[in-house]
């Protein structure tokens, strides 16, 4: 384990994203009622106000300059706050996106790993063995279409999906996380090892990630639990947050 004990998270945000940066930090806040870890948090920002497939290239485009904002300030690791922007470019893209950041941030003296929430749900998903999930996204169904084929690609069958259609990413941001507890029973999950319960790290689920775990019997994750678990994972620490699902339960 490390032997640090204080830590800078660094994340990479839409401009329109209000989610990751409450919760994210509310993860760490809980496993600081548990572990002696201390963390702060800091944020750069790609403009993005419509989750359209048009902004949000023109936004990853915008990651590079965001990663060397970042390491300007010596995180210790950087998390990229945008699922769809990136499995919405091509199968794998999640990995040539956290090397080029990667080397963006070694390259200004400061090097740091890169978590992106996209490659964060789909390594998380193969550390749990699922072999099936459910989905639930507030994109349009289009782009929902190419997060299942990406997360597919990668090995792990959707066995259904629900895409609620919302394209202004602060209506994504304003929703109630309670409200998923009503859309995880909608979704189809009986034949799947997994729900997630959010494959957006905009769309709020942390309050109702526990409720709906106990509800339905089954690991229940999101894109945001994904991300935490792997941070933890790249600083050496124990992955333990308290009510945040089975992912972060620390038995992984």
């Amino acid at each position: 384990m490390s032997a640090k004990t204080t830590f800078r998270i660094g994340q990479i945000v839409p401009s329109s994203n209000v989610t990751m940066e409450t919760e994210i930090p509310a993860m760490f806040n809980r496993r600081q009622t548990v572990a002696p870890e201390r963390f702060t948090f800091h944020s750069a920002r790609m403009r993005m106000k419509e989750v359209t497939p048009e902004q949000l290239l023109s936004m990853d485009n915008d990651s590079d300059r965001c990663a060397a904002e970042l390491s300007d300030a010596e995180v210790d690791v950087i998390g990229y706050a945008c699922l769809v922007a990136i499995m919405a470019r091509e199968f794998g893209y999640h990995c040539k996106s956290q090397d080029r950041l990667g080397e963006v941030a070694a390259e200004n003296g400061s090097p740091a790993p890169i978590i992106s929430s996209a490659g964060a749900l789909i390594d998380s998903l193969h550390t749990m063995g699922a072999a099936k999930v459910a989905v639930i996204a507030p994109y349009m169904q289009p782009l929902t279409d190419k997060v299942v084929a990406y997360i597919e690609n990668e090995g792990i069958q959707v066995t259904d999906s629900l895409a609620l259609e919302i394209a202004d990413n602060l209506e994504v941001g304003a929703r109630d996380p309670l409200a998923l507890v009503e859309l995880a029973r909608q979704v189809d999950h009986s034949d799947a090892d997994v729900l997630v319960l959010s494959a957006c790290v905009q769309m709020p689920s942390l309050e109702a990630i526990q409720i709906v775990q106990d509800e339905i019997g089954k690991p229940v994750v999101s894109a945001a639990t994904a991300t935490v678990y792997q941070m933890l994972k790249a600083l050496d620490l124990d992955t333990l947050v308290p009510d945040a699902g089975e992912l972060l339960s620390g038995k992984y």
